[in-house]
């Protein structure tokens, strides 16, 4: 089958590369000419495990192509999906304005019927401010058809062929049909497709993301309760996890969620029930307690070197929004670094994939390195955003004969409190009693 993709961001460079993985012949348009120019020449603007491997055999077998001509990609897909960006605007609700234009240059363009498919997060309701948009610029017939995403960042590829479900908002029911001969291939599990009307589907999605972000923020105010009663909250964690009735995803105490979706999304849902009337108090909370959060963390660090803060080096390690990513997009990493910065504290970081992201935010004020290990050198603390496997299980001999005092503050809980006391460090982290010797003093 023809698909046709408009915007090349993560979902849709996914969504594309995977569709034509499976057979289809897709074309991918986008209108930032740079992306597209790096993409025909096999440069992935984006960091996601197995993607490249993907893009770049399907563009050798003919069947994953890339272009900034949209009326030629509306022309030449059967199958349209929309994945354009729809950033916050100034007030929180999503800002549609992108979407809106593209509907209407694909009514002008369209020669034949089409079915257009929204992948991105969009307001309950946009399904008819689209559909409307399109049949203002065209005659000819076309089905709209909702089916948001729920890739995590850092597992796309394996979410999308191997999905826990696909949510199909249709009205038709030959345009219900297409989308399982699409999806047919990834179902081998089972079949997984819900099928509903758009205004679900669409609700469906941010209902998903804020009840995760909930889940993050109800685990890290249980964990600053912790912090204060001299409880663990991992035993806690595992103690509610084990619960078949709650479970234990996201229930992980941290900095607080980050990235493209949760943020933006929770801020989305709070706007569209102010719009009319319905308070989302427990879904404002959320967004509340995470913002906290990561101020609470990064006052910590501040608070223990006080007045010194001035002569403080700091190791960081990490700076993506969560691991396997280069997205630093509402990283909870760059707003701490941030503080740090403004009160004279010196920086070193490092990041597995995020360092050219986060310089763009950061600019030259943060020390980058490519080795871990180097950015700990003279380093009067470490201190940890993101759960990235390699600094699972670091050589801590070696990181204690490179920092100038041996104390970790891990926002991710990525060591044993007791253990991390008997190689010598100090170490904090987060809803678990501190361990290791008392404060350091800075030279």
């Amino acid at each position: 089958m023809n698909i046709s993709v408009v915007g090349t961001g993560y979902v849709g460079l996914v969504a594309g590369a995977c569709f034509a993985d499976s057979g289809h012949h897709v074309v991918c348009v986008d209108c930032d000419e740079d992306k597209i120019r790096r993409l025909c020449a096999g440069e992935m603007p984006i960091y996601e495990p197995g993607l490249a491997e993907i893009v770049h055999a399907n563009v050798k077998a003919g069947r994953l192509t890339f272009t900034t001509d949209l009326e030629a990609a509306v022309q030449h897909g059967r199958v349209i999906f929309l994945a354009v960006g729809t950033p916050p605007a100034l007030d929180g609700s999503a800002d549609l304005s992108a979407i809106l234009d593209v509907a209407g240059s694909m009514g002008r363009a369209m020669d034949g019927y089409r079915i257009f498919v929204m992948k991105s997060t969009v307001p309950v309701g946009t399904h008819a401010r689209v559909s409307e948009t399109i049949a203002k610029h065209t005659d000819h017939p076309f089905d709209y058809v909702s089916n948001p995403e729920f890739m995590k960042e850092g597992a796309a590829i394996e979410d999308f062929t191997k999905p826990d479900r696909v949510v199909i908002g249709a009205t038709n029911s030959d345009a219900v049909d297409v989308m399982r001969e699409l999806y047919g291939p990834f179902m081998r599990r089972g079949e997984r497709i819900l099928v509903m009307d758009p205004a679900s589907a669409e609700m469906t999605k941010y209902a998903a993301n804020a009840i995760l972000a909930t889940r993050i923020s109800f685990m890290n105010e249980i964990a600053g309760l912790c912090d204060r009663l001299g409880a663990d909250v991992e035993h806690v964690r595992r103690g509610i996890g084990s619960d078949s009735r709650i479970g234990s995803s996201f229930l992980f105490p941290g900095v607080g969620f980050g990235g493209s979706c949760f943020p933006k999304d929770v801020s989305a849902l709070v706007s569209m029930g102010e719009a009319v009337g319905q308070p989302m108090n427990i879904v404002a909370a959320a967004r509340e307690v995470n913002q906290r959060q990561r101020r609470v963390f990064a006052q910590r660090v501040m608070d223990h070197f006080g007045d010194a803060c001035g002569k403080t080096t700091l190791a960081v390690w990490g700076l993506a929004f969560k691991a396997r990513t280069d997205d630093v997009r509402e990283s909870p990493a760059i707003d701490a670094v941030q503080m740090f910065l403004d009160r004279g504290m010196t920086v070193r970081a490092h990041d597995p994939e995020a360092m050219a992201n986060a310089a763009a935010v950061l600019g030259d004020a943060v020390s980058m390195f490519e080795d871990g290990y180097v950015a700990l050198d003279g380093a009067d603390a470490l201190v940890i955003f993101t759960d990235w496997p390699t600094f699972r299980t670091p050589d801590f001999d070696l990181m204690a004969s490179k920092m100038r005092q041996k104390m970790v503050f891990d926002g991710r809980n990525l060591y044993e409190p007791t253990t991390m006391a008997k190689r010598g460090f100090h170490y904090v982290c987060i809803g678990r009693p501190s361990a290791g010797p008392g404060k350091g003093t800075i030279a």
